[in-house]
C-alpha cells in the first residue's frame, strides 16, 4: 500500500474544504494512508474577469491540475464536477464520484425566491445560466456580475453591492456555512441547476501510476456512489451530444430513482432572448446504459426542435 497519496487541488477554501472532505475519507478506508493536499492554482484562480465564459469558461478550472497529473506531481485530483468538461482527454478517468450534496441554487438576501425582491433589484452572478434563468422568472432584475469565492460573494452582499446573491447550495454546505442574512432555495423547476453541480469528481491517470494502488483503488471503489454517478452520467452525456461548451448556459438534473431514471433541461441562446426545455424519463432501475441513452436522447430531442441554433457557435463538444 502506498504510504502517501497526494491529492491536487484548487487554493480557494472551498476547494480545499472539498478535498479534505476525500482525504479524511481515503485515510480513514486505508489505515496507514497519508494524504498530502497539494494547492494548484489554476488559470482561472489567477483571471479577475468578471465572466469567465468571456475567457474559456470553466474549463479554466481543470487544466494546470491535469498537467500536475500528467507530470505525477499528484495522484488524484478533486474537482467539483460541474467544472469539469463534460467530456474527458482519454489519458484521464473518474476514479470516484462520492454521495452528491443538494443539487440546487440558492438565493441568498432574502426570503420568498425571487419574488421577495423589489422592482429592479441588483442581483449578483457570475453564471449565464443563472443570469437568465432568473430573468426569465424576474425581467424587470438587474444582473450584475459577480466573482470570487464565498466569502468575498457574501461580504458585497452585506455591504450593499447587491440585494442579494445566487450560490450553489452544495458549497454552503460543505463550507458548514451559517448565514446571518436570509436566503430562500431556488425550484429546480425555475433554476436547472448546472450538470454535475452538488458533485465531487475525483480525477486520476488512465493508469494510476502510484505504488501499491490496489489497496487505494479498492477504497476510490467503496466510494463510488453508483446513483450519483448515473445521475452524472446522464448530465454530462447530454451536455457532450448537445454541443454545449463550459460557457453555454444550459442546465441539466438527473434525478435517479429506484425504478426510474428522469433527465430535465433548460437551455438558452447565447444573448438569452430565447429558451428552450425538455425532459425524458426511462423506467427501470438506474444504469450506465439508462444513464447515457437518456443522456442522449434528451439531446437529439432538443437538437430536432433547433438547440443546436440557440446555442450558436460556442459550441464545442464539450471541453470548454
Amino acid at each position: 500500500m502506498a504510504e502517501r497519496v497526494r491529492i491536487g487541488s484548487r487554493p480557494s477554501q472551498l476547494a480545499l474544504a472539498q478535498a479534505g472532505l476525500i482525504k479524511q475519507e481515503l485515510e480513514r478506508r486505508c489505515p496507514g494512508l497519508t494524504c498530502e493536499l497539494v494547492e494548484i492554482r489554476t488559470t482561472g484562480d489567477k483571471l479577475t474577469t468578471p465572466s469567465l465564459a468571456q475567457v474559456g469558461g470553466k474549463g479554466l478550472f481543470v487544466r494546470e491540475l491535469e498537467q500536475a497529473l500528467e507530470a505525477r506531481q499528484i495522484d488524484l485530483a478533486v474537482h467539483s464536477m460541474k467544472d469539469l468538461p463534460s467530456e474527458l482527454d482519454d489519458s484521464f478517468r473518474l476514479a470516484a464520484i462520492p454521495v452528491r450534496e443538494v443539487t440546487a441554487d440558492m438565493l441568498i438576501g432574502v426570503t420568498g425566491g425571487l419574488a421577495g425582491l423589489p422592482q429592479r433589484a441588483r442581483l449578483g452572478t457570475s453564471s449565464l445560466r443563472r443570469k437568465f434563468e432568473a430573468l426569465r422568472v424576474r425581467s424587470d432584475l438587474e444582473v450584475v456580475p459577480l466573482r470570487g469565492n464565498v466569502d468575498t460573494r457574501l461580504a458585497r452582499l452585506e455591504q450593499g453591492d447587491f440585494d442579494a446573491v445566487i450560490l450553489a447550495a452544495a458549497g454552503l454546505a460543505r463550507l458548514g456555512r451559517r448565514l446571518g442574512v436570509p436566503s430562500s432555495v431556488l425550484p429546480e423547476d425555475d433554476f436547472v441547476p448546472s450538470g454535475g453541480q452538488g458533485a465531487l469528481a475525483i480525477e486520476a491517470l488512465a493508469e494510476m501510476p502510484v505504488a501499491g494502488a490496489r489497496e487505494l483503488e479498492r477504497a476510490l471503489l467503496a466510494m463510488d456512489d453508483s446513483r450519483t454517478r448515473c445521475e452524472t452520467t446522464a448530465e454530462r452525456t447530454f451536455l457532450t451530444a448537445i454541443g454545449a461548451s463550459c460557457a453555454s448556459p444550459v442546465g441539466v438534473r438527473a434525478t435517479a430513482g429506484d425504478n426510474s431514471l428522469m433527465v430535465r433541461a433548460l437551455l438558452f441562446s447565447l444573448d438569452g432572448a430565447h429558451s428552450m426545455t425538455e425532459a425524458v424519463a426511462l423506467p427501470g432501475p438506474p444504469t450506465l446504459a439508462n444513464a447515457l441513452a437518456a443522456g442522449t436522447d434528451l439531446a437529439e430531442r432538443m437538437l430536432a426542435r433547433g438547440a443546436g441554433d440557440l446555442l450558436g457557435s460556442n459550441g464545442d463538444g464539450g471541453r470548454g
